[in-house]
């Protein structure tokens, strides 16, 4: 299990401080499929890389009861300076990962071809968001964290993306957060609002599409 233990969030702007998560606390069971609505700027990518462990709370807590991944697609580790395959090396010694192992499918499912031996520097942005996506799902975690990021590159790309995640890993627990009603309503088992840095949990996914509906209308 996964617990969000009364996690504040702030944000110091020119205009002061910003208080964009407030005292949130939710529970994510093993196999659980939680979706997280949200306005632009509700909060919704900060929650996640605060539970990936990416970003730390002003206040509060995450126990981890079992392992997460970062957000999909985020490449904000990622040293430019070292190819690929050294940033796949990297992360596979942090998460314990077999390295022999993972470098196959890499190669195969991020379809970078000699760019995968290049700094990560030289890359575009779509060639960082699948070399990305690609270790995200290298690694096996408990738990996925998943930021709108399954649409990166064209359509074949996303049905790949699609096809790993929601097909071969059905099993496995996720935390999607969204402003796109029907991606929750696919894909989760229940639902939380990001509403004034609160987060309202419903049990059924269409009280919390109705509560997000009517509040941001």
């Amino acid at each position: 299990m996964i617990k969000v233990d009364g996690v504040s969030k702030i944000y110091y702007t020119r205009k002061g401080p910003r208080r964009v998560l407030d005292n949130i606390c939710m529970e994510i069971r093993r196999g659980q499929k939680v979706g997280i609505l949200g306005l632009n700027g509700a909060g919704k990518s900060t929650l996640v890389r605060i539970i990936s462990g990416a970003e730390l709370p002003s206040s509060g807590a995450v126990h981890h009861g079992m392992s997460v991944s970062w957000p999909l697609a985020f490449s904000g580790a990622f040293q430019g300076s070292l190819s690929g395959l050294d940033n796949l090396r990297f992360v596979c010694r942090v998460y314990n990962a077999d390295y022999e192992k993972s470098l196959p499918f890499v190669e195969e499912f991020s379809e970078l071809g000699p760019y995968l031996r290049e700094p990560v520097k030289k890359y575009s942005s779509g060639m960082v968001a699948r070399l990305a996506f690609a270790l995200s799902i290298a690694v096996d975690f408990d738990c996925f964290l998943i930021d709108e990021i399954v649409s990166v590159g064209d359509s074949r790309f996303h049905g790949k993306c699609h096809t790993e995640l929601f097909e071969k890993r059905k099993d496995r627990a996720m935390i999607i957060v969204s402003h796109n009603s029907g991606y929750i309503r696919e894909h989760c088992d229940c639902a939380g609002v990001l509403l004034a840095g609160r987060l309202y949990m419903f049990d059924n996914v269409d009280a919390g599409l109705a509560f997000y509906d009517a509040k941001s209308a």
